[in-house]
Formats: C-alpha cells, structure tokens, sequence
C-alpha cells in the first residue's frame, strides 16, 4: 500500500474520536482511487486468500498506523466497499487502543442487551480484553477469507452490544460519579457513534448480498 520508506509510527485515535478522516484537493480522483483499490485488494486476496497474507493484512495498521488506511479509504461513502473495509479497520484500531474498557462494555451490554447480537458477534463469554481483540482479528480475517456480508454482520452486531453498555455504563456514572462529571457525557456519545457504526455496516451488508457494494 506504502513503499518501505513512508512507514511511520501509528496514529492513535482517542476512543472517543470515530471522525472520518477527510482529505485531498480532488474528491472525484480520490473516489476513483478508494474504489479501485478497495475492490482489487478484496478480489485479489480472495481469488488466493494466502494465510501470510491475510495475517499481514489484518496487523497492517499496527505497524503502518491507521492513517494509512484512512488516506485510502476513510473519505468513500460509508455505503461502499472502501467504506466499509474502513469502518472494520477503524473498529479494530479502536478496540486494540482500549480493550479493557472495550470489553467492560461489551460485558455490560450482554449483560442488559435482550437481542441476539452477542450471539452475532461470536465473542466468548467472558469476553476480556484478549478476547475482544481476538474477535477483532476473527471479524476483520473473515472479510478477507470468508463471507464478506456475515462479517459485516459480526462487526455491526459487536458495535450495537458494546454501544448498548456503554449507555448502561453511562447511566451509572451519571447518577454517581461527581469526580469525573465528562464521563456519562463521553460514553454517550461512543455508544450513539457505535450505534451510527453498527447501521452503516449493516447497510453495507445488505448492499453485498445484492451485489451491490462498490
């Protein structure tokens, strides 16, 4: 994606931060870049879906950083293949940053969540922070090797139980914590955003099975 001498350290997104990374002066050439790319990358690994190839894709962000990603992808429409690959990258970066309090939330919503969704997600219960990055890993692995669409599913359905904690979290600390009073506020907003997360990649999904997601 990068020649050997861009590598940088990683950019690191506050848990809080889901914005979209925008950039470039031409948005047509930058459309037609994130597509071409994000569709010859899929069909490529997919055609050979090589095991240290895959491994390599997955960890691509730990070692070049998310912004990598981001420069391809972030700025194509959440409904397309780029934005979607984005969103799935995005959403393990974030789990990787923080998967103690990822995980808290995810416990906490399976916990008060009375959907299937957890079920969807496919984490082990418990899920701790080794299991939450675990599932990253399994979501993002399975865009590359197995069905595109019942990974997104995964993905959407892990964002709508960790969301469903954090607002049960938040309701908590709104009644309790008067040494953090920014709290209820911020875990709020991470739920609505994983819940905006959540919708778009199902929306994507869908468009998948009609074969219609470019």
């Amino acid at each position: 994606m990068v020649s050997d001498d861009s590598f940088h350290r990683p950019t690191r997104f506050a848990p809080h931060k889901f914005d979209a990374i925008v950039g470039g002066e031409d948005p047509a050439q930058l459309s037609r870049m994130a597509h071409d790319t994000a569709s010859a990358l899929l069909a490529r690994v997919r055609e050979d879906p090589d095991p240290e190839v895959v491994a390599r894709l997955v960890s691509y962000t730990d070692e070049h950083g998310i912004d990598a990603i981001a420069e391809l992808w972030s700025h194509a429409s959440a409904k397309s293949l780029p934005g979607a690959l984005w969103r799935v990258y995005l959403l393990r970066t974030l789990i990787r940053q923080d998967p103690q309090g990822v995980s808290l939330g995810y416990q906490r919503g399976a916990a008060v969540s009375h959907t299937i969704d957890q079920v969807v997600a496919g984490a082990p219960a418990p899920a701790g922070p080794d299991e939450v990055r675990e599932l990253a890993d399994r979501i993002l692995t399975g865009l590359f090797t197995g069905d595109f669409a019942v990974a997104l599913d995964r993905a959407a359905a892990f964002c709508r139980v960790v969301a469903a904690g954090f607002a049960s979290i938040a309701d908590d600390a709104d009644a309790s914590d008067s040494v953090h009073p920014d709290r209820p506020g911020e875990l709020t907003r991470r739920a609505l955003r994983l819940t905006q997360l959540a919708d778009e990649l199902i929306a994507c999904a869908r468009l998948w099975r009609r074969d219609s997601l470019d």
